[in-house]
């Protein structure tokens, strides 16, 4: 079976690229997620995950 290219050329583009380091990132305190998840469901009344009853759309 032929290939679409040699072993000896894996991993070439991926050495060739330089190293960019990852900026620090800090995740919210446990307090202030709390209070944001309490804001969305019971004061705004929204309701969680991907199928909102509201935004459904109906298939043709």
């Amino acid at each position: 079976m032929p290939t679409h290219g040699s072993i000896t050329k894996a991993g070439k583009v991926r050495g060739q690229t330089p190293k960019v380091v990852g900026r620090k990132r800090i995740s919210v305190s446990s307090i202030l997620r709390n209070k944001s998840n309490f804001k969305k469901r019971f004061v705004l009344h929204r309701t969680p995950g991907q199928n909102k009853p509201g935004q459904r759309k109906r298939r043709r």
